[in-house]
């Protein structure tokens, strides 16, 4: 018997940063992503004898330890562990001598939520495994305090709610860990026109993200008028962009990209940097109306909104900073996972 997961990565369209942990609890956050079809996938295989292997597939990384309660949480595979340790101590389930593989379709520190999906697929491998019976908004948070309670690694909570549920969603964040996903039923020609106007760069850098989180969790907590207004206007930025896509009207959705990218910039000094907005501006000029950086900035994908045929004369505008453009189409469906 063999359990797999797959759990899809996203792009954050609007209202990124306000479900981080103060500013969440303090106003309330919102935020409107999408899921693509790319996607973290996990593979589960009992096995004979008295070893639990952790495989990272298509890299010569793997860690070897002893069937235990509780394994101790190893450099490089701190996500493998602290869900098995999660899931068995919660859970009361037996331990037992299994391999578990991973693999991510895109880097990690790209912006696209590579960790907290990898989370998801991983939870999702062992929720089929035990035939635990948890929902979507179960496993979303149970990943969620895995990655920020159990791990302490910083961040927000919209990945783990995207990558579960999948679709376009615009979450709702309060206090005490309470959120609230909203499917967006959007008529098929505004998917087909938001995939054909998305173009999605991978700036071939990648970022640590807990360092940016830090700074602007340390903003909201110093009381920074500049940065918290700016999370506010984010917000409003997640409002606009429901309200638009709801309405069909996209020829705003540059407009509002533009409105949310020069606000989060004033969230944290270390989110763009001359590189990001040389090409910004590059993508501007070839006729993108507005655009940002995906996840929390520093480096990784950026996407912009390309009206009309402007697309390609904007991808070849940024042939010369030596990234790449990923193709992709949004996707409905969040975690799967099946027996084979």
């Amino acid at each position: 018997m063999i359990v797999r997961s797959k759990a899809p990565l996203r792009i954050g369209l609007a209202g990124g940063g306000t479900d981080v942990s103060p500013y969440s609890e303090l106003f309330g956050g919102a935020i409107l992503n999408a899921t693509i079809d790319l996607y973290a996938y996990a593979s589960l295989e009992p096995q004979k004898g008295n070893k639990i292997t952790f495989v990272i597939d298509g890299t010569d990384r793997s860690l070897e330890l002893d069937v235990a309660e509780q394994l101790p949480v190893t450099e490089g595979f701190e996500l493998f562990t602290g869900v098995y340790n999660r899931v068995i101590r919660q859970f009361g389930k037996t331990p037992f001598a299994f391999t578990l593989t991973s693999h991510i379709e895109a880097p990690q520190g790209s912006g696209l939520g590579t960790s907290s999906t990898i989370v998801v697929s991983l939870l999702g491998a062992f929720v089929e495994y035990f035939k635990l019976p948890l929902g979507k908004y179960d496993i979303a948070h149970l990943a969620y305090e895995i990655e920020r309670v159990d791990l302490n690694m910083s961040g927000g909570k919209q990945d783990q709610y995207a990558a579960t549920f999948g679709g376009i969603n615009y979450l709702e964040f309060f206090a005490n860990d309470r959120v609230i996903v909203n499917p967006l039923v959007l008529k098929p020609e505004v998917h087909y026109e938001m995939e054909m106007c998305l173009l999605l760069y991978f700036t071939q850098t990648q970022r640590l993200s807990a360092d940016i989180i830090n700074a602007q969790v340390k903003n909201v907590e110093d009381k920074n008028e500049q940065a918290i207004e700016a999370m506010h206007k984010l917000k409003e930025q997640a409002h606009l962009m429901k309200e638009y896509l709801l309405r069909g009207e996209l020829d705003k959705i540059g407009e509002v990209l533009h409105f949310g990218w020069q606000n989060k910039k004033q969230m944290a000094k270390s989110i763009s940097n001359s590189f990001i907005d040389d090409i910004y501006e590059s993508a501007l000029a070839a006729g993108a109306t507005g655009g940002k950086i995906s996840g929390a900035g520093g480096g990784g994908f950026m996407f912009f909104y390309c009206p009309g045929v402007t697309k390609v004369k904007t991808a070849k505008a940024l042939e010369r900073f030596g990234g790449q453009v990923q193709h992709f189409a949004f996707t409905q469906q969040g975690l799967t996972t099946w027996t084979i």
